[in-house]
């Protein structure tokens, strides 16, 4: 049963507990946004500035399991959730709304290209808009070089 799944019992405050807060000031958010857009100085500073979760879930946002699994065992699971959201999981979107990570939600929505969502953060934020859409552009490269009949898929 993973971190995300349907029991949600007495686990629920112990969870949102251990998870760590993700609040940026906007110099930070734009210096995610370049790193997100694969500025590799940018992502370096992050990891060597304090931090180091915006610049694994940079690796993790392209499937790197092994920043997935820092995010999950770090108090970032929130994040975690967010690139589950933008992979469509269903579980992980419930989970941000119970856990009161509508802005997550909204953002892991609009990754996966919903429009209602893109329109909500376009008129809560557009940072965080800017965020979102830049993700949603490296799942959707991604997902379009595994969709390539061209490209060897091993």
């Amino acid at each position: 049963m993973g971190l995300f799944s349907k029991n949600k019992k007495s686990k629920n405050k112990a969870e949102k507990s251990s998870i760590k807060p993700i609040n940026y000031p906007p110099k930070i958010l734009i210096a995610w946004g370049e790193a997100i857009s694969g500025n590799s100085k940018i992502l370096d500073w992050l990891m060597k500035n304090g931090y180091p979760e915006l610049g694994i879930f940079c690796h993790a946002l392209k499937n790197d399991v092994k920043g997935k699994d820092w995010l999950m065992n770090n108090g970032y699971p929130h994040l975690l959730a967010m690139i589950s959201a933008g992979e469509g999981d269903e579980i992980a979107i419930k989970w941000l709304t119970e856990f009161d990570f509508d802005l997550l939600k909204y953002m892991g929505l609009a990754i996966d290209n919903h429009p209602g969502a893109k329109k909500w953060l376009r008129e809560y934020d557009m940072i965080y808009a800017t965020l979102a859409f830049k993700m949603a552009e490296v799942k959707n490269h991604i997902e379009m070089r595994n969709n390539d009949p061209h490209t060897l898929n091993i």
